[in-house]
């Protein structure tokens, strides 16, 4: 690592997609960028995700959205609706909004390839952000930078949002279990998502006859853990409709992920002095909608094209005004959409899967795509 500052640099907290991506699109407009990410090593975590339009657009934009749909699949998000009992509820129409599965080490590999090595530190904890002055413990020794911006993308539990605003992660009620099964072990599958009374199950083809699953489930505390995780989801889906008990059966045990659903209150701003946030640290939210990885994405372009358009100060103050007026009502739609799901009443349920039944399909596209139609910002 280098110290000192550069005309035009910027230093990245966090190399998540959305952290990746801003380096990304830093580099292309100029910009000298250094990332910084904690992890000792960037290992093939997490599970499925799905990039709607908007995020593809923004892909677009830096030229990946090939590479990227060369990892994933092309499918629907909650298109095909189910009861437990495997009842449909409704199927998907040839004009619902269509998205991209892919694995979320998938989607990390590509972003990662697009960055010299020079530029990514591993094991490199970030102790405190003074301004455009960052201190930060790598490889057991301390070392100070600077740079002309520092761009917070360190995650819903974001330490830079902590010390530098304030608001930690918010329990909404909701507890997820994830999970990946094996190439070829349950398939060929169909997407869906099943509607069960505080409960709902989502299955989703990947690439070589994988398949991404979730199962999301009201929880009356946040943090807890079970012996078993595996076993835990089974006792709550294991008697619902084929394939969802055999996915999770299929998944090894030790790559079953289970978490809490958090997200954050809303932020005045996005941006103090030379330190914006992006992504979850600026705005995480439950992933309902599915929009989560999407507007990480979408940050880091309108942020490189609003840096790109005018000097730092005018275009920082543009992102701060552009993306709370976008992410913010989405913050807020899933939070709505938390309450609803968490609903147990029989009377709820059944109203929720006729509505879903009786929808008019051009209506149902209307609702799904409140989010995605969005065009991304050209960059030079």
């Amino acid at each position: 690592m280098s110290n000192g500052q550069q005309s035009s640099s910027a230093i990245v907290v966090g190399a998540g997609i959305g952290g990746l991506t801003a380096a990304i699109a830093l580099r292309q407009i100029g910009w000298s960028v250094t990332v910084l990410e904690r992890a000792p090593i960037i290992a093939e975590v997490g599970a499925g995700l799905t990039l709607w339009p908007n995020a593809l657009s923004a892909l677009a934009a830096l030229d990946l959205d090939q590479k990227v749909e060369a990892r994933g699949v092309r499918t629907v998000s909650r298109g095909n609706l189910r009861t437990p009992r495997g009842r449909w509820v409704r199927r998907s129409r040839p004009e619902d909004v269509g998205v991209l599965a892919v694995h979320r080490a998938e989607l990390h590999a590509v972003l990662r390839s697009m960055l010299p090595e020079s530029a990514l530190h591993t094991d490199a904890e970030v102790l405190s952000v003074d301004g455009r002055t960052v201190v930060c413990r790598c490889a057991g020794e301390e070392h100070e930078l600077s740079a002309d911006l520092v761009v917070a993308a360190d995650g819903v539990n974001s330490l830079v949002r902590r010390t530098v605003w304030s608001g930690s992660a918010v329990f909404q009620g909701r507890t997820a279990w994830r999970g990946v099964t094996p190439s070829g072990s349950v398939w060929p599958v169909e997407e869906s998502l099943t509607l069960g009374r505080g409960i709902q199950a989502g299955v989703l083809p990947l690439p070589d006859e994988r398949v991404y699953w979730f199962v999301t489930a009201n929880a009356a505390e946040a943090n807890r853990e079970y012996a078993d995780e595996q076993a835990e989801v089974l006792r709550r889906v294991g008697g619902w409709h084929d394939p969802v008990p055999a996915l999770i059966r299929a998944t090894p045990p030790d790559q079953v992920l289970h978490n809490d659903l958090v997200d954050i209150d809303p932020l005045d701003t996005f941006v103090k002095d030379r330190v914006v946030l992006l992504g979850d640290a600026a705005h995480a939210m439950t992933p309902d909608l599915g929009q989560g990885a999407c507007q990480a994405i979408e940050d880091a372009v309108v942020l490189a094209a609003a840096l790109a358009d005018s000097d730092l100060d005018s275009g920082l103050a543009a992102y701060d005004r552009v993306r709370r007026a976008r992410v913010q009502p989405m913050a807020t739609a899933a939070r709505a959409s938390v309450r609803r799901n968490s609903n147990t009443g029989r009377a709820a349920h059944l109203a929720m899967t006729l509505a879903a039944r009786l929808v008019p399909p051009a209506k149902w596209r209307a609702m799904t795509a409140q989010w995605s139609d969005w065009a991304a910002p050209k960059l030079p």
